[in-house]
């Protein structure tokens, strides 16, 4: 990465948002080369941030995430927990979601999702992250 400026410019784009650091950073480089490329319901799936339901007639079961890529829901753990902590937007939206009742993992679990999609359209318009122009 540090050798070709191209990555360079890509790996700064992702370490600009609060939270990603360089593990983060270089993991989705190496192992998600997709991203940019796919629309976020996509890309969430193919990590396996996506909630699947399992429902069955009358049953309505949890709804899980399973399968993609664990080695970058791995690494994007590590990332939402730190960003829930530094990151005033993340840190807003997994406090919105613990007041609503949720517990803390699935609190964490939607924000591994929000900053996967926002690494993403990140990626995509080849823009860093700025406050102004984060949602919540």
């Amino acid at each position: 990465i540090r050798n070709s400026p191209v990555w360079r410019e890509k790996e700064d784009i992702l370490k600009s948002v609060p939270g990603v650091g360089p593990v983060l950073a270089a993991s989705i480089l190496a192992f998600l080369p997709e991203i940019g490329k796919l629309n976020r319901r996509q890309i969430t799936s193919l990590v396996g941030l996506a909630p699947f339901d399992r429902d069955s007639g009358y049953y309505r079961g949890r709804r899980k995430i399973w399968g993609g890529r664990s080695n970058i829901r791995s690494v994007l753990y590590m990332g939402a927990l730190t960003a829930t902590r530094c990151n005033p937007v993340m840190k807003a939206f997994y406090m919105r979601l613990i007041a609503k009742g949720k517990e803390p993992k699935v609190a964490l679990t939607a924000c591994m999702r929000k900053l996967l999609i926002t690494l993403n359209a990140m990626h995509k318009n080849n823009t860093a992250w700025s406050l102004q122009h984060s949602c919540c």
